[in-house]
């Protein structure tokens, strides 16, 4: 049987976020995930760990609701342990100086979102050891789409191919890890077929996601390890995880049973 692992919301782009025992999914995801995010004050592009060369401290910072839905202050922890609320006059200047760099925290999306990426040099990737241009979607924070999905079996089996690799959910920032029985990269064959998770939810599988620089960055007690990213350019084409769009929303709880159906 498969079913819910874990929930996980992160309500400013790019920071370390919060783990749920339910939450809301409505059409735009999670609800409050990437609501908010960091402008580059100097480019106009959205602040994004994938540049750690630019923002290299970015998983120092952490982002939790206070009271979602009643309101959607988020309250953020810098890497100093001093907090604040997204709504306080001081936020852009206390951010500023904490990352180094002048930024705005902003909770609409310029008309074309961009965003810039390090490509690692790995032999097996394009564009090695180069910073890139990417759009994102239209009016939104994601990278690509509004869910992102991650399975036990996947974790395992990078964990039998990479032994020295810790691969813990929090480097691959899923909003749905799935508890699976089967072995390997199980999700990869969700792609084009429909989750049905709980009572009400229903998400169609998309494709698979394509990792970055970002799963190899220390994170508290992690350390920065390349061969997280080679482990999974070398054995399922740099993806890890699936991407998924909501076609009818609700609420899912941890321990749901998800069902794969092919329509």
């Amino acid at each position: 049987m498969t079913s819910i692992a874990s929930l996980w919301r992160y309500p400013v782009k790019s920071m370390m976020g919060e783990e749920l025992r339910a939450t809301k999914i409505t059409e735009k995801g999670v609800l409050g995930d990437r609501a908010l995010a960091l402008l580059d004050v100097e480019t106009g592009k959205i602040v994004s760990a994938k540049n750690p060369k630019k923002w290299p401290t970015m998983f120092s910072f952490h982002s939790r609701y206070e009271d979602l839905p009643n309101t959607r202050r988020v309250r953020i922890t810098l890497p100093d342990g001093s907090m604040i609320n997204s709504d306080d006059a001081k936020i852009n200047a206390i951010l500023s100086h904490a990352l180094g760099r002048e930024v705005t925290l902003i909770s609409q999306a310029p008309r074309t979102p961009r965003l810039e990426e390090y490509r690692l040099d790995i032999e097996e990737l394009d564009n090695r050891d180069t910073v890139t241009d990417e759009n994102i979607p239209e009016g939104a924070f994601f990278d690509f789409a509004r869910v992102h999905l991650l399975t036990t079996s996947t974790l395992d089996e990078l964990r039998l191919l990479y032994p020295a690799g810790r691969f813990e959910v929090r480097r691959f920032r899923p909003n749905i890890v799935a508890r699976t029985d089967k072995p390997g990269f199980t999700e990869n064959d969700w792609v084009n077929k429909t989750l049905v998770i709980g009572d009400e939810v229903r998400l169609k599988i998309t494709c698979p996601c394509p990792r970055c620089a970002m799963t190899t960055l220390s994170q508290g007690d992690l350390p920065q390890d390349t061969g997280i990213l080679k482990t999974a350019v070398r054995h399922n084409e740099a993806n890890v995880g699936v991407y998924a769009e909501v076609i009818k929303g609700g609420t899912v709880r941890c321990d749901d049973r998800i069902e794969v159906v092919d329509h």
